[in-house]
């Protein structure tokens, strides 16, 4: 599991949900290997390019989450291992309050069984607090 200070804006969780991504070039269907409020790595048979701007439906188990995303990190030719698997690593730059919410509120589930900075679940509560307390539409 990775937590933020590794240039991630924060902790993310080992989740596989299956994913679509749409590019300039076309869609692909994939996997999340980490998931987290603000990023995932999406492992797909042709990651898009560095810099590259993205749509991405992840599809979550109760609803799909939506998102525009930047490629960060992207392992197109390299080897295709459990070490560096192919794929990409994203950074959500548009997501909706409420789908941020519901990743933070699945990475602090799973955080919750493990040795974690109580810094990094702060502040994934309080994404997920913040949620809990908005008053119904």
């Amino acid at each position: 599991m990775a937590l933020g200070g590794d240039g991630r804006g924060g902790p993310r969780v080992k989740i596989k949900w299956p994913v679509t991504v749409k590019t300039a070039e076309g869609s692909m269907d994939g996997v999340t290997l980490d998931l987290g409020p603000d990023g995932a790595f999406v492992s797909c048979a042709k990651p898009a390019r560095l810099n590259d701007v993205i749509d991405i439906i992840i599809n979550a188990p109760d609803q799909p989450i939506e998102a525009k995303a930047e490629v960060i990190w992207s392992n197109i030719y390299g080897p295709d291992d459990d070490i560096t698997p192919r794929g990409m690593g994203v950074r959500f730059i548009e997501i909706s309050g409420e789908h941020r919410r519901v990743i933070a509120k699945v990475a602090l589930e799973h955080l919750k069984s493990e040795k974690v900075d109580p810094r990094e679940l702060e502040a994934l509560q309080t994404l997920v607090i913040d949620s809990d307390e908005l008053p119904p539409k």
